[in-house]
C-alpha cells in the first residue's frame, strides 16, 4: 500500500487528486475497520490510519475525511485553545484541505472564503503575493504547507498578515528540518531530482529550519510557538489521534 499511495503521489498532479481521491481511499476504509485509532476531525475509528507520502508515513491518513497527522493536530487546537467554534468569524483559507471544507462550511459562526492559485477546491483564484481582498478583512487566516512551494515566503507572510483585521490570527504551517538552524533555499536549483533531495519534494522551493518562527515575524506577526502536542495532551491521546510528536503550531497574531 505504501509504494501505491507513493507513486500516485509523485505522478498524479495534486489537482487531479483533491478531486478523486477520497473516493478510492473510501473504499479502502473497509479493510481498515477496528477501533485502533480515532479521527479528531471526522471523529471516525480505524484499526488504523493509511499509510501517506512519498516516503510512505505510517498510521496518517484518515480513510474517512482524508485528514493527516497535522490537520488531526490542528483541529485539537482549534477547538481546545482559540475562539474558532464560538465567536463570528470571517475566514480566510488558503490552499483548503479536503478534510475541513465541509465542515468549516457547515459552521454558522463562520463566513468562509476559500482561496488557491490552482486548486479546485477553491472558490477564489488566487496568487498569494498579491491577495486580492483589502486591508483588515479577516478574523482569521489559515494557510498550511504553501510557504514552502512560493517564490517570496516573507512577502507571502506579509500579505496575509496585511488581510487579517487588527487582533486577527492565524495558523501558518510547513514542513520543517529541525536538525537547520535556519532555512535553506536556492532559487538556482531547479533540477526536480534536486530539489526533492534537499528540499524533500521536487515542488518545494526551500526547507524551513528553526528559525521559521522568525521568518513569519518578518511578515509582521507576533508569533507564539506553542507545543501544544509536547505539552499539554497526554501521549495516550496522541496515540489515539495519530498526532505528529515534534509540530509546533505557529499561532501568528496581528496585534
Amino acid at each position: 500500500m505504501k509504494d501505491v499511495i507513493s507513486w500516485v503521489l509523485r505522478h498524479i498532479p495534486r489537482k487531479y487528486l483533491q478531486l478523486v481521491s477520497h473516493i478510492g481511499v473510501r473504499i479502502l476504509a473497509i479493510f481498515y475497520s477496528g477501533k485502533g485509532v480515532e479521527c479528531s476531525v471526522c471523529g471516525s475509528e480505524f484499526r488504523k490510519f493509511l499509510p501517506y507520502g512519498r516516503s510512505g508515513r505510517d498510521n496518517a491518513l484518515c480513510p474517512n475525511c482524508l485528514s493527516l497527522e497535522r490537520h488531526r493536530l490542528m483541529y485539537l487546537y482549534l477547538q481546545r485553545k482559540t475562539n474558532f467554534f464560538k465567536d463570528n468569524l470571517k475566514l480566510l483559507h488558503v490552499a483548503p484541505e479536503y478534510c475541513f471544507i465541509d465542515r468549516f462550511e457547515r459552521l454558522k459562526n463562520i463566513d468562509y472564503i476559500t482561496a488557491d492559485i490552482e486548486s479546485p477546491l477553491a472558490k477564489v483564484k488566487m496568487d498569494i503575493h498579491q491577495i486580492p481582498f483589502e486591508a483588515n478583512t479577516f478574523d482569521v487566516a489559515f494557510c498550511n504547507h504553501v510557504m514552502e512551494h512560493v517564490d517570496d515566503d516573507i512577502k507571502a507572510m506579509s500579505e496575509l498578515y496585511r488581510v487579517l483585521k487588527p487582533g486577527g490570527w492565524a495558523i501558518i504551517q510547513s514542513p520543517q528540518d529541525w536538525s537547520r538552524a535556519t532555512t535553506f533555499e536556492d532559487p538556482s536549483i531547479t533540477d526536480p531530482k534536486e530539489r526533492e533531495r534537499l528540499f524533500w519534494q521536487d515542488d518545494h522551493v526551500r526547507l524551513f529550519g528553526r528559525d521559521y518562527g522568525q521568518r513569519l515575524e518578518k511578515g509582521g506577526f507576533k508569533v507564539t510557538e506553542d507545543r501544544f502536542v509536547m505539552d499539554e495532551l497526554s501521549k495516550e491521546e496522541a496515540k489515539r489521534f495519530a498526532l505528529p510528536g515534534s509540530e509546533i503550531i505557529y499561532f501568528c497574531q496581528k496585534v
